[in-house]
């Protein structure tokens, strides 16, 4: 059985984490973290129709427009989902811990991806930051 406040909590994460990223209900989103799953099915009952985690997406072809990262390892869920997430796209990762290092860990990961911070939104569950990346393939080129 499901913890009625943990239910609440994560409707609330996802409304936030819907809210910084503006995803369309027809664009692609991967999901990725230890709560994946969880978070799938919390998008396709909301209407969502092109939701993909690395297991059910099985080509990583930067298709995606948004990506959603939750779950206990965020840094390696962050990598974990790159491989699929287009050259123009947000991204929304929850940090659930307090430890500040780690947030300026997924700080300084988003910043080697080619992400721009544009926002970081306190949530129950604690904060979920929001980057987008416009143009990271000039930015590779570049490189």
């Amino acid at each position: 059985m499901i913890d009625p406040c943990f239910a609440l909590d994560q409707e609330q994460t996802v409304d936030t984490m819907i809210a910084l990223t503006h995803p369309s209900t027809l664009g692609g989103i991967i999901i990725t973290g230890s709560e994946s799953m969880e978070l799938y099915l919390v998008l396709r009952r909301r209407g969502y129709s092109r939701v993909a985690t690395p297991v059910t997406c099985r080509a990583p072809k930067r298709q995606h427009a948004v990506g959603l990262v939750t779950g206990q390892n965020a840094v390696a869920a962050l990598v974990q989902a790159s491989p699929f997430l287009s050259t123009n796209s947000n991204v929304a990762v929850l940090i659930e811990s307090r430890d500040g290092e780690l947030a300026m860990n997924i700080r300084h990961k988003l910043q080697q991806m080619g992400f721009r911070i544009e926002a970081g939104v306190r949530c129950r569950r604690g904060l979920v930051l929001a980057a987008d990346r416009r143009g990271f393939s000039q930015l590779e080129l570049a490189a």
